[in-house]
């Protein structure tokens, strides 16, 4: 594929919209502790994808999106049940849940590549990922429930804040956390269903978690932190959309995935709030400013001896 194509510039502008939205409901993930949720109902989605195709029996994205949505609220509902009517713990529940759909996924995907047309449906994509494959129609509805997703975060900026780190004041403040909690679990299964195609259902969470994680090596605000993991997450998403078209029949998913991974081991050596270098750098300094001071005194006090 041409980069300087049309088709092209679309799918770019996709990829960047989908790397800023999973950046900031990924920086909303890590505060909830729940990076894991995004991991769990991108698997989740991978049912309704197949029954979505199998409903209309040709591959129409609008309808296999809607299918995804409602498989991973689904998902999300059946973590919460688990939890609540059982003493199985949420890291538990979301494991059987993942481990459960994504078995039920395969299967399903196995008959629907068995039916008429089903073969060259391209519904493997949906496991890596294809930008390449999206045509204008497709992009054009990924921006805008991307957009969609970075409008509510940033309106609701101050809500968030509230919530996420003090809910006891949230309700005092007259706030609702339940419905807050889901406005969240609403965004997180948006920006999976935006992404399913360009990063397949397995690595969709990795974009979301990646550079959320990244940008916390850089600051510890909240406001800063969102801005810079939607940068990091378009960068990425931008970057690995642009590697993949180098080589015929490339996956997209895993290049954006790698790009956020080579961006979190930056992060993670030279970040200016907890980067490892850093630390050390700082560490080294402070012990350096005390053996001076030590000297100092001790000249001090030799001096008056």
């Amino acid at each position: 594929m041409n980069l300087l194509s049309y088709n092209a510039q679309w799918v770019l502008l996709s990829t960047l919209l989908l790397g800023m939205a999973a950046g900031v409901v990924g920086v909303l993930s890590y505060w909830k502790r729940q990076s894991l949720m995004s991991d769990t109902l991108s698997h989740a989605a991978l049912p309704g994808v197949v029954l979505g195709f199998i409903a209309v029996g040709t591959k129409q994205l609008p309808a296999m999106l809607i299918g995804a949505a409602a498989s991973a609220l689904v998902g999300a509902w059946l973590v919460q049940w688990i939890r609540s009517s059982s003493r199985v713990k949420e890291d538990a529940a979301m494991g059987i849940v993942l481990s459960v759909f994504f078995g039920l996924g395969i299967m399903l995907l196995t008959h629907a590549n068995r039916m008429p047309g089903g073969g060259q449906s391209g519904l493997d994509h949906f496991i890596f990922g294809q930008a390449a494959s999206m045509v204008r129609s497709d992009v054009m509805l990924l921006a805008v429930l991307a957009i969609i997703v970075l409008c509510v975060v940033f309106i609701l900026f101050k809500e968030w804040k509230i919530t996420l780190f003090d809910s006891s004041y949230a309700m005092g403040l007259g706030l609702s956390v339940k419905s807050m909690n889901i406005v969240y679990t609403a965004l997180l299964v948006l920006v999976i269903v935006i992404g399913i195609q360009a990063v397949g259902v397995i690595l969709i969470a990795a974009l979301m978690i990646i550079p959320a994680v990244s940008a916390r090596y850089w600051t510890d605000s909240f406001g800063r932190m969102l801005l810079l993991s939607a940068s990091f997450g378009g960068g990425a998403g931008v970057c690995g959309t642009l590697i993949s078209t180098l080589g015929k029949g490339w996956p997209t998913g895993p290049f954006i995935v790698v790009t956020a991974a080579a961006m979190f081991l930056v992060s993670l050596l030279l970040g200016s709030s907890k980067g490892l270098l850093v630390v050390v750098y700082q560490r080294k300094r402070a012990q350096h400013k005390r053996g001076t001071a030590i000297m100092t005194e001790q000249a001090v006090e030799g001096g008056r001896g």
